[in-house]
Order: structure tokens, then C-alpha cells, then sequence
């Protein structure tokens, strides 16, 4: 990604969280990440997150989606003798539809990003609206995705370590590469 997209998906990002009455410090807004998973399509496969505290034993983060925007499908595998992350996703504003490992929702209300459509393979769908939370296990495959306001997801979980995390689609890049503007 070019660092002025990063910006601007940043200034969003606060704008959206402010809007939600959810204040970052100075610190914390140039902390915002913007993760496009090195697949180049942001809007559509991507995230926005804070992370506000990543201990040892617990972390706690805001996820922000654009409007249909998704984040692609992965696991928080374990590592050595510690269990995968388990997170909990409560949804702040807008809609989220979240999918999981279960059976699967005949007709889903997400929209699977066309050309990535092996890439998604579970389909049990949770749709939550604020105030609405779920409790995703340890390695257990996800994916989700906005509806068309977007969504503000608060993620309490144990201790995140991201550049473990195993997604269906090898295309993925969970550390994305910055390519300074001209």
C-alpha cells in the first residue's frame, strides 16, 4: 500500500470511531493500522484496528470495517503448548456478519470478494448488531464482514500474536508492506 492510503484510511478510521463516541489519544490515532493483507483491493478485503493493550494474557482491540468490507477468512492456531487466541467480538455500530466453522447458513447476507471465492470455506453466519457479542474458540476458522454501514467490532481476546495467524487464501499478507509516496 502507499503511505497516503494508509493516511487516509487512517483519518476514516478515527472519523468513523469518533462518530461511535469512541476517543483515541494522539498516540492511538498514529497507531491505527490498516491492514489490506497485501492483497491490494482495501475496500473489499481489509481492516482497520487500534490495538489498545496486548499482554502477556490478554489484549483488547477496535476493529473497524468499511462499508462490505471484509477480513479475510484465518485461524489463531495454537503455538507450542499455548492455546490459539479465543476472542470475543462485540459489535459496537453497524451490522457484522461473522462466519465460523458449524453448519452452514443456506443463503448468507455476506458477499464472498469475487475472485476469492475458494478461499472461504465456512459459512456458519452470526449476524451481530450492537450490543451483540460472540465468542470465537481457539482455532477455529473465521471470516467477516460489514454491512453496508460498516461496523465498529470491540475484540477482547487473549494474547493476539497476528503474524501466527494461518488464513485459507495464500495470497495473504498479515504484515503489509509500505511503499512510500513519490
Amino acid at each position: 500500500m502507499r503511505r497516503s492510503e494508509i493516511r487516509n484510511a487512517q483519518k476514516r478510521t478515527a472519523e468513523r470511531l469518533a462518530a461511535c463516541n469512541i476517543q483515541l489519544t494522539a498516540s492511538e490515532l498514529d497507531r491505527i493500522e490498516i491492514a489490506d493483507f497485501g492483497l491490494g483491493e482495501l475496500e473489499i478485503q481489509g481492516l482497520e484496528l487500534i490495538t489498545y493493550v496486548n499482554t502477556d494474557r490478554y489484549c483488547a482491540k477496535e476493529l473497524v470495517l468499511f462499508p462490505y468490507q471484509t477480513c479475510p477468512e484465518h485461524l489463531h492456531p495454537a503455538i507450542g503448548e499455548i492455546p490459539g487466541k479465543q476472542e470475543t467480538f462485540r459489535c459496537r455500530s453497524g451490522k457484522v456478519y461473522l462466519y465460523v466453522e458449524g453448519e452452514a447458513t443456506p443463503h448468507i447476507k455476506a458477499r464472498i470478494p469475487a475472485g476469492s471465492e475458494a478461499y472461504y470455506t465456512v459459512f456458519h453466519e452470526v449476524e451481530l448488531n450492537p450490543g451483540e457479542q460472540y465468542t470465537i474458540p481457539p482455532g477455529t476458522k473465521h471470516w467477516f464482514q460489514a454491512g453496508g454501514e460498516g461496523a465498529i467490532v470491540s475484540e477482547f481476546s487473549s494474547t493476539s500474536r497476528d503474524e501466527y495467524d494461518i488464513f485459507t487464501d495464500p495470497r495473504v499478507e498479515r504484515i503489509p508492506s509500505i511503499v512510500e509516496d513519490a
